[in-house]
């Protein structure tokens, strides 16, 4: 379940977590020539894709030239890049909203507010909007004094809200709103991403920040908190792991360290995340009855 304290996920968390691993730091130099050397992987991938992708706009020719000799060399020009994938998916979208689903601790939150900006979109938190709706009652405290059927059943509501009168939104939802069928209805009105994110790295970030304000953690207790919670998460993957498959899209972490040379997920920052959510999209539409036109072309 997502719950208002990944909303304090901010980029310097995905930094500080790689601190788990224990991996050499190295030299400064080294550090970032090997940075720098990561990012020239990123703009060569994302341009060999957009070079030949159909929902490429035919007047990108001479600004692929330009943003081959960019190279990705700043975060500046990593925004750069998701902006152009923003650009090149917003009219395929036709208004569409995007629902990201994953795990709790996943980093919806965090990566749909890179991918609300970049479209121009509004982000929504599904477990915000439930707290709301109980007059500030917080995700904890409603499973605490109601129960969890409770919970889901205000968790159904704001999602038959949001795919009902909202339009040009990314919606940041729970981590357990993919058992319902009924709130699969409402998310496949728009497009629905999976953030797939290994249960290790999750634990990890859980036990960064805490489970006060998760109640599906306070089950199993452990000596240390990362036990605790690898421990738990195994138990609710068991569960709804399955559930996850119903998105239209899937950004595996592992398998965008994986493309990029990276060791670890952990390297990747969010918006290196959201430029594949981005692609994923792009990916989706081309396989639905074609390619999705926008109105009116």
């Amino acid at each position: 379940m997502e719950v208002a304290t990944i909303q304090r996920f901010q980029c310097s968390s995905w930094i500080d977590l790689r601190t788990f691993e224990g991996k050499p730091r190295g030299s400064l130099r080294y550090s970032l020539r090997f940075n720098e050397d990561k990012r020239l992987r990123v703009v060569s991938l994302a341009l060999d894709k957009r070079r030949d992708h159909p929902l490429r706009s035919l007047s990108d020719n001479n600004s692929s030239v330009l943003e081959t000799g960019s190279l990705l060399h700043s975060p500046s020009d990593e925004e750069q890049i998701l902006k152009r994938k923003a650009e090149e998916v917003k009219p395929y979208l036709n208004g569409r909203s995007i629902y990201l689903v994953g795990m709790m601790g996943s980093g919806k939150t965090t990566v749909g507010k890179i991918m609300a900006r970049a479209l121009g979109y509004t982000l929504f938190d599904s477990d915000t909007l439930i707290e709301q709706a109980m007059n500030g009652t917080s995700v904890a405290e409603i499973f605490e004094h109601f129960g969890e059927s409770v919970f889901r059943e205000k968790e159904t509501e704001a999602l038959k809200k949001l795919s009902l009168t909202y339009h040009q939104v990314v919606v940041s939802t729970g981590g357990g709103a993919v058992i319902r069928p009924i709130n699969w209805k409402y998310m496949h009105k728009g497009i629905s991403i999976w953030l797939d994110v290994p249960l290790e790295v999750l634990a990890h970030r859980i036990a960064a920040v805490g489970t006060d304000s998760r109640p599906l953690l306070h089950d199993d207790e452990s000596e240390d908190i990362y036990t605790a919670a690898l421990n738990r998460l195994s138990k609710i993957w068991d569960g709804r792991g399955e559930a996850y498959n119903n998105a239209n899209a899937r950004v595996s972490l592992e398998n965008i360290a994986l493309k990029l040379g990276y060791k670890s997920v952990s390297d990747l920052t969010p918006t290196e995340i959201a430029i594949e959510a981005f692609e994923q999209v792009q990916s989706y539409l081309d396989n639905k009855d074609g390619i999705a036109r926008p109105d009116g072309l």
